[in-house]
């Protein structure tokens, strides 16, 4: 009896799986084959370059060298959106269209919870075999990434447009805070966090990737010689300093005066 694994002319089912899926293949619901990139969905996506970006199968170093790969040029193209969305929101800020910001950072806040989520699939990876995929590397960094270049440039002139808003309502940060008159603004400085907040956590996830694949001891360095131990003050700097400083400064001028003792009863 012929070995289950081994198709006709010994092709293993996996090599027969393979040479399959790098071919068209046929949509019994269209009633034609689709994957040689002439079809709509295909010639506007531009699938045919997109899916040829990765190493073929058969020159992996690993077979999760694809896993690493995928998964770092999805991470380019999210953060791409987010330099565009940024760059989108420097204009509406200075326009003073605050509707607009706050649908977009909604939308920036959703792809940085994206960018963390995505980059735990990389910790399915083991170090073993990282250590294998990381020859192949050359001395690249993420220092290098041009979405986190971008997107670090895109937030400095966010931050530089809020203070040309807050400038032209005669406003300092702390001020926003508790002003009726500025709910609007308040939402758009809380929503600026939460965006920082997020960017700050995905950084802590690939603090928390390197240090499961290569460590973070004191001798550890990256591809490119830093030592792996920066990442942990990267990942605590915030893009929006004023935002996060402005917690300091209200708890600093805060007053105990118009509380209620714990356990004392409370007028109506």
């Amino acid at each position: 009896m012929r070995d289950s694994q081994t198709q006709a002319g010994g092709r293993s089912a996996v090599e027969d799986l393979r040479e399959i899926l790098s071919k068209p293949i046929f949509n019994p619901v269209l009633k034609t084959w689709v994957g040689d990139g002439s079809h709509d969905y295909e010639v506007y996506l531009r699938t045919k370059d997109l899916l040829s970006l990765q190493t073929s199968a058969e020159l992996l170093t690993d077979s999760d060298e694809l896993m690493f790969q995928i998964v770092h040029q999805a991470q380019e193209v999210w953060l791409k959106l987010i330099s565009h969305e940024l760059t989108e929101i420097v204009g509406d800020l200075d326009r003073d269209r605050l509707w607009e910001v706050a649908a977009r950072l909604d939308r920036v806040i959703r792809i940085s919870s994206c960018l963390g989520d995505e980059i735990r699939i990389l910790e399915t990876l083991t170090p073993d075999t990282y250590q294998v995929i990381r020859r192949s590397l050359g001395n690249g960094s993420g220092q290098e990434s041009p979405g986190f270049n971008s997107t670090q440039t895109a937030a400095r002139y966010v931050a530089e447009a809020l203070d040309r808003l807050l400038e032209r309502r005669n406003l300092q940060v702390t001020d926003v805070y508790g002003a009726e008159s500025e709910v609007e603004l308040k939402r758009i400085c809380e929503l600026l966090v939460d965006f920082d907040e997020r960017y700050q956590l995905w950084l802590v996830a690939h603090f928390m990737l390197v240090r499961r694949t290569i460590g973070v001891g004191r001798d550890v360095k990256a591809l490119d010689g830093v030592p792996a131990r920066i990442l942990i003050g990267r990942m605590t700097k915030p893009l929006f300093h004023p935002l996060w400083r402005a917690r300091d400064e209200m708890t600093l001028a805060w007053s105990r005066e118009g509380g209620h003792r714990p356990g004392a009863e409370r007028a109506g």
